[in-house]
């Protein structure tokens, strides 16, 4: 992720207008010709006939505006540059370089906007483009001087426009060169803060820390209490995963400037990555009796609570968060989370039946059919699957894998791989449904298909840690190809080295190999991160095998007492203890 998104950039619809032609020129500020007339009507009386309309400059926009509408854009181009030539209308000028800039025409652009600024100095819109053009050609000294006049034109908003020149040009590789631009601008300016603080934010997405570190610490000198920067440097050293100091930078910053409730909020945030959920609870607490209408505030420590198993106060925090209609649908989801938690179906669903609108409502939908398909009523959560495509057609292929998922649960795996099979037709290229399907072939046995869709995935994502497990997991359970299967589970712990399913295939593969020692290792590991059944049933195998078989059976009693159907617990039972003493 790019630091630049940890600031809002608010990129011009005109500069992002750069990459492809429209269908048709936007109405950006338009023209119209009858518009003009009532300007010229108006005013004829009080201006020169400069200022009016003549029957030429009528002619050519009339034909600019049809030409426009035709898709013609070298025609209404010169139309509008050539009247506004002609009128001191910079509204022309400004139509004129906005078609030029669609038309990706860098001479024209330049021209127009040349003009558009002799006739509106101040305009600060087309200083950008201006701006904009020399840097997209990399001319250093003119978008040196095109900033330089930006800055001393609009101070306050100039911050905000290097946001937007340099996201326009991020994706073109070019943000480097805006850095050495500023560099160049700093030393004609050098007691503008802004600069400094934007070179940070460049530095940092260019992967230089120090440098970063340097800048904004130029920007604090200038601006010792600018909270914008003061919380870049705590955001630079959170996003450099440095917890520790980004609580510090931020507790120091609380306590200069305690009115100041953005750094307290960012705290509780630090606190939260560095599960500190008692002292976050603290800081939340401190923010609402500081101000009880902090919303905001009042469902992150709702969140935290829940956090801290805490659902009795969770709950009463979302309760009085449902007579807030701005958070009315998000504590109704979490108030079905805690009210599923209790075992509570009908409340849940009740809950999540009125998370009626923004991005919870999707999650709530589906957390409702999961719900009611890990109680096995299936009809009813098919029920309501069927009313997802018409309400949710952006999720289409989410709500098809939440259908194979369903047959899935009820060991319909035929029609699961056929659900799959069928959207893979139209989508081959869809990693999830190649995820999907594998998982499906797998069941089925259908070892080929399995290893065709995890390659596919592979050649296109080689550090997909999900595809390299299954796979690694699948020729270590299903074949003697340990070697290749060793190879794929060591790039995938290399990529998520805590993560138990991963662990759990290392050490079933060393089981598999006749490592015992290590095997056991791997597995105790995976079931301490995450006690699920599959991985208890791996482990308690190793621990018969290697002579505990009393520490075996007591893992089996404790997993199967919860999960009396699971088939991987079943399949240790039946390999290895005698039906009828042990459950």
């Amino acid at each position: 992720m790019s630091i630049l998104r940890l600031f809002p950039v608010f990129c011009l619809s005109l500069l992002f207008g750069c990459a492809t032609a429209p269908e048709q020129v936007p109405e950006t500020k338009a023209v119209g010709t009858t518009g003009l007339l009532e300007k010229g009507a108006a005013k004829s009386k009080e201006k020169e006939d400069k200022d009016s309309l003549s029957p030429d400059v009528l002619f050519m926009l009339l034909t600019a505006e049809l030409a426009g509408q035709r898709g013609q854009y070298d025609v209404a181009m010169e139309g509008y540059l050539e009247a506004a030539k002609r009128v001191h209308d910079p509204r022309l000028t400004e139509r004129a370089a906005m078609i030029a800039m669609y038309m990706k025409d860098g001479n024209r652009t330049n021209e127009a906007v040349s003009l558009w600024l002799k006739q509106d100095p101040s305009n600060i819109t087309a200083r950008k483009i201006s701006a904009l053009s020399a840097l997209k050609v990399r001319d250093k000294q003119a978008a040196v001087d095109q900033l330089s006049a930006l800055l001393q034109s609009d101070p306050a908003g100039f911050e905000k426009s290097i946001f937007e020149l340099a996201g326009a040009l991020q994706k073109e590789g070019d943000v480097a060169f805006v850095y050495d631009v500023l560099d160049a601008l700093a030393v004609k300016h050098p007691t503008q803060a802004s600069v400094y603080f934007v070179q940070a934010l460049l530095a940092s997405d260019m992967k230089n820390k120090s440098l970063a570190e340097s800048k904004i610490e130029q920007a604090l000198r200038l601006q010792p209490d600018w909270d914008k920067a003061l919380i870049l440097r705590a955001q630079m050293a959170l996003y450099a995963d440095d917890y520790s100091r980004a609580e510090v930078l931020l507790r120091d910053a609380s306590l200069k400037y305690p009115e100041n409730e953005k750094f307290k909020k960012l705290l509780a945030q630090v606190l939260i990555k560095s599960a500190k959920y008692e002292e976050a609870v603290e800081v939340y607490d401190a923010l609402i009796a500081a101000n009880p209408k902090d919303t905001e505030s009042r469902f992150s420590l709702g969140l935290v609570q829940l956090q801290l198993d805490r659902d009795s106060k969770a709950e009463d925090i979302f309760k009085d968060l449902q007579e807030e209609s701005e958070w009315r649908n998000q504590s109704s989801f979490y108030l079905g989370k805690i009210e599923e938690k209790r075992n509570n179906t009908e409340n849940a669903l009740s809950w999540f039946d009125k998370v009626t609108e923004g991005p919870f409502e999707f999650e709530a939908s589906v957390t409702a059919i999961s719900l009611l398909a890990k109680e096995k009523q299936f009809d009813r959560a098919s029920e309501r699957l069927k009313l997802l495509p018409d309400k949710f057609p952006k999720q289409k292929t989410r709500i098809l894998l939440i259908e194979a998922e369903l047959y899935s649960q009820q060991k319909q795996y035929d029609k699961a791989f056929d659900l799959l099979t069928n959207e893979l037709n139209s989508n081959p290229d869809q990693e999830d449904l190649l995820y999907s399907r594998a998982l499906m072939a797998d069941r089925l046995n259908k070892l080929d298909v399995m290893e065709a869709d995890l390659r596919k995935i592979l050649a296109k994502s080689p550090d997909n840690a999900e595809a390299l497990n299954a796979l690694g997991y699948a020729l270590a359970d299903k074949t003697n190809r340990f070697k290749e299967a060793e190879g794929y589970l060591i790039h995938a712990m290399r990529l998520k080295p805590d993560e138990a399913v991963i662990l759990d295939s290392y050490g079933w593969l060393k089981y598999k190999m006749g490592d015992l020692e290590n095997a056991l290792i791997y597995l105790q590991r995976a079931y301490n991160k995450q006690p699920e059944n599959e991985i208890a049933a791996h482990l308690a195998e190793v621990l018969w095998i290697i002579g505990k078989k009393e520490d075996a059976k007591k893992l089996y009693e404790k997993e199967i007492d919860d999960a009396p159907d699971d088939v991987y617990l079943l399949n240790f039972r039946d390999k290895f203890l005698q039906k009828g003493i042990v459950r």
